[in-house]
């Protein structure tokens, strides 16, 4: 009867321990919970201890965490609907405040893939998805492929500033992530439009540029010309003149059968040369 009474008393005591005892895993913490009143130094990772039956532990999640929204179709600047947008957004609550945020945010907690809720899911995901919803509107649709980078910044920065007014310096967005982003089809065609008038705009700006290059080599060669012609002109004095007709009288003194006419007393030098007759003479032989 007392071994009975023994095995009863060490069964009873094992069960005991089992009700008291849990584990945290590491990056979580635990916060218990004792008559519905709420013990906000939360539990580290480890095997803790509460009291059974009267106490319960919620294990919580402290590290990143992953929001995920897809297939949203918020409106751009132009007033144009995304046909879908998939965003992923990553946060973080202080390890040390998640007590507050269970209080506070109440049913607002979801249980994640390893059984540990994620602290204030629902307050993040409302606020995110106006994030989004809201710097979407602020770029033209035609811009939002080329400003993705500049989108997931804006949201993330936004969101932020969103939880540290309900809530500072509980939580931290991480990241920002744009997974897809797939703009209705007559975008997509517009866009295409407007790429291929954009790379037609610069094949003209080449062609203008090559136009003006040309002009100023003409205008340069144009110089080069009227130089040139400005210091022969320069150069044609009387004399030097006077030798040039001279080698071309001895020229045409060469010619045989050709006529020359020179007026009387060489004014103004100027020279008649029968060219039939040297045809003519040429066709002889001559």
């Amino acid at each position: 009867m007392n071994l009975i009474k023994l095995l009863i008393a060490v069964g009873l005591v094992g069960f005991l321990v089992s009700l008291s005892a849990y584990t945290i895993e590491t990056g979580n913490v635990g916060v218990e919970r004792t008559l519905g009143k709420v013990n906000h130094e939360e539990q580290q990772q480890g095997l803790r201890f509460k009291l059974p039956l009267l106490t319960t532990a919620l294990e919580f999640s402290a590290k990143e965490i992953a929001v995920d929204f897809n297939d949203l179709t918020p409106k751009a600047a132009d007033n144009l609907s995304l046909m879908d947008l998939d965003v992923s957004v990553f946060y973080r609550a202080s390890a040390d405040r998640v007590s507050e945020l269970m209080v506070k945010y109440a049913g607002s907690a979801v249980q994640g893939d390893d059984n540990a809720y994620l602290p204030a899911w629902g307050l993040v995901v409302r606020e995110a998805r106006s994030a989004i919803y809201e710097q979407v509107s602020e770029i033209d649709s035609l811009q939002l492929h080329k400003q993705r980078e500049m989108l997931q910044s804006a949201v993330q920065e936004e969101l932020q500033s969103r939880l540290d007014r309900s809530d500072p310096g509980d939580f931290q967005i991480t990241r920002v992530v744009v997974r897809a982003l797939n703009t209705d089809p007559s975008i997509e065609a517009a866009i295409r439009d407007a790429v291929e008038a954009e790379k037609r705009l610069e094949a003209k700006q080449v062609q203008v540029e090559i136009a003006k290059k040309d002009a100023e080599i003409e205008i340069e060669r144009a110089k080069g010309i009227a130089e040139a012609n400005r210091i022969i002109n320069s150069s044609l004095t009387a004399e030097y003149l006077q030798h040039e007709v001279n080698t071309a009288l001895l020229e045409f003194a060469d010619n045989g059968g050709s006529v020359v006419v020179i007026p009387a007393n060489m004014q103004g030098f100027d020279m008649i040369l029968d060219t039939n007759s040297l045809r003519r003479g040429n066709g002889q032989g001559n």
